[in-house]
C-alpha cells in the first residue's frame, strides 16, 4: 500500500473566514454525537432545534438531519462574527479540510485550497494528527433514519435514546 501524501505533513489553519459556511448550497450531516453537543451548547429542547435549525435530506438509503441554510445558502448557525457554535460545531466541520475526497491525492488537496485560505498556512500538522482527524471525520456516522418515520413524530428518543440524551438539557420529562 503507497504511503499517503498527507504522511509527511500538511499545513493548515483556520482562517475564520467563513468561506465553507456561506454563499454555496451544501449540506451539514449531523451524527447523534453532533446533535448533543449542539442541544448541550445552545440550550435548546430537542424539538425547538429540530424544527428551528434543521431539515430532512433524503441520501437514497433513508433521510439524513442536516443544518438548515438561510437565503443566500449561508448556513443557518453562521452571523457576521462567524460561527455562532464554533467551538460545538459538527464534526463534519470540524474536521474539514481532512475529508475522504480531499485527501486522496495531492491534486485533490492543492484544488481544495483554490477555496481555502487556511490550506497551505499555519504549522505543519503531523501525518498522525491528520489521520486522527480524518478518522474522526470518517468515524462519525450521520444518522441515516427510515423513511417511514414523519419528521413531525421524531423527537430525542427516537434520534438519540434516552440513555443517550444529555441530563442537563431542556427535557425535563423522566426517563
Amino acid at each position: 500500500m503507497e504511503t499517503p501524501f498527507w504522511n509527511r505533513g500538511l499545513r493548515f489553519t483556520c482562517t475564520r473566514c467563513s468561506d465553507c459556511c456561506r454563499h454555496d448550497p451544501g449540506v451539514v450531516f449531523l451524527s447523534a454525537d453532533d446533535i448533543i453537543r449542539l442541544l448541550c451548547h445552545m440550550g435548546l429542547a430537542f424539538r425547538e432545534f429540530l424544527d428551528k435549525f434543521t431539515r430532512s435530506v433524503d441520501v437514497g438509503t433513508g433521510w439524513s438531519i442536516s443544518l438548515t441554510e438561510k437565503p443566500g445558502n449561508d448556513c443557518i448557525m453562521w452571523t457576521p462574527a462567524g460561527c455562532s457554535v464554533y467551538a460545538a460545531r459538527p464534526v463534519q466541520c470540524s474536521s474539514y479540510p481532512f475529508w475522504p475526497g480531499i485527501l486522496d491525492s495531492e491534486a485533490d488537496w492543492q484544488a481544495a485550497a483554490h477555496k481555502c485560505p487556511g490550506i497551505g498556512s499555519g504549522a505543519l500538522l503531523e501525518g498522525s494528527v491528520i489521520a486522527d482527524r480524518l478518522m474522526t471525520r470518517i468515524s462519525n456516522n450521520a444518522l441515516v433514519l427510515d423513511y417511514a418515520l414523519r419528521w413531525e413524530t421524531i423527537d430525542e428518543n427516537t434520534i438519540l435514546g434516552r440513555k443517550r440524551f444529555p441530563a442537563h438539557s431542556n427535557d425535563t420529562r423522566p426517563a
